[in-house]
């Protein structure tokens, strides 16, 4: 890890610590949430090369399990986040492993296809309450010990659960696990003729990233205490691309960029209705005109530019 690198996971970290004594917990909760559901996106996206219309069916349907076993089961916070969580690891490994086996645009429809059939499931599910969702979800105590009622408190859970989930990422990435990846988005006939079972290396990232998708949703349910189809629609997997794009595709912290600037412009332009979806569409189309590399992925190209 390179001295600047250290330097911003520093302030990052710093940043995760002051801010509840200068925002609103809830509010940095939801963007908290956000950047690692469109972090685990990009990880699939951004460093394999693969286009997932479907990453929504991973963080609702975990929502919905853990919302169910914090509130119907009783487990504790942290029992009921794991099980969202392996329950999105779980049907990241059924889903990937008929995905994986088409490219391209046929990779994308698949996983739609699939993430509508898990949206169905949720409509019909009797523990999901269809349009009702799983409502007044405990937050309970962690471990047993820490009572989560307190804001602050869960803020402070949230973003511990990011830091970790962030740090696995950039680990990932930054490994020889990740090479191989990030050559099978550069040039996957290469990579298959260099002997690596290309197929094997796309499965295991997209498990990866449906999995850190489904810690995203979980930990969404038991901080807001609510799970709905909302979670699990196609336009949630939308938003995901329309934040990891925004913010930089391929970089580390672009889609937690691009998660701020859209829960931003969907928290303090609620008051505009229908109005907030099209500021959303211009600014996108401002910023791929502008900024082609997202955010921070403009921001570090002009910056090595002037380096060099």
């Amino acid at each position: 890890m390179s001295k600047a690198t250290r330097n911003v996971f520093v302030v990052l970290f710093l940043a995760l610590l002051a801010a509840p004594f200068v925002g609103y917990p809830i509010f940095l909760m939801k963007v908290l949430c956000f950047a690692l559901f469109a972090s685990a996106f990009n990880l699939l996206i951004g460093f394999t090369g693969l286009l997932s219309f479907g990453h929504a069916m991973f963080f609702g349907f975990s929502a919905y399990v853990a919302g169910h076993a914090a509130k119907v089961w009783g487990l504790t916070p942290e029992l009921a986040i794991l099980a969202g969580t392996l329950s999105a690891a779980f049907i990241g490994l059924v889903t990937g492993w008929l995905a994986v086996r088409r490219q391209g645009i046929y990779f994308a429809m698949v996983t739609l296809a699939l993430a509508q059939m898990i949206y169905f499931i949720c409509v019909q599910a009797p523990f999901t309450y269809a349009e009702d969702g799983i409502q007044s979800i405990p937050r309970g105590k962690l471990f047993g010990l820490i009572d989560l009622t307190n804001d602050t408190v869960m803020y402070y859970v949230v973003a511990a659960i990011f830091a970790a989930a962030f740090a696995l990422i950039y680990r990932i990435i930054h490994s020889p696990f990740g090479q191989v990846l990030k050559s099978v988005r550069e040039n996957e006939p290469r990579a298959l003729s260099l002997g690596y079972n290309v197929d094997r290396y796309k499965l295991m990232a997209f498990v990866l990233s449906g999995t850190i998708a489904g810690l995203a949703g979980a930990t969404k349910s038991i901080a807001f205490g609510i799970a709905t189809l909302t979670d699990v629609g196609w336009q949630m997997s939308g938003e995901v691309v329309l934040m990891t794009l925004l913010g930089g595709m391929g970089t580390i912290l672009g889609p937690t960029v691009g998660a701020a600037v859209i829960v931003t412009m969907q928290n303090y332009l609620s008051g505009l209705g229908s109005m907030v979806s099209i500021i959303m569409g211009a600014t996108f189309v401002v910023c791929v005109l502008m900024f082609r590399r997202g955010i921070v992925g403009e921001i570090e190209h002009r910056f090595g530019a002037k380096k060099g």
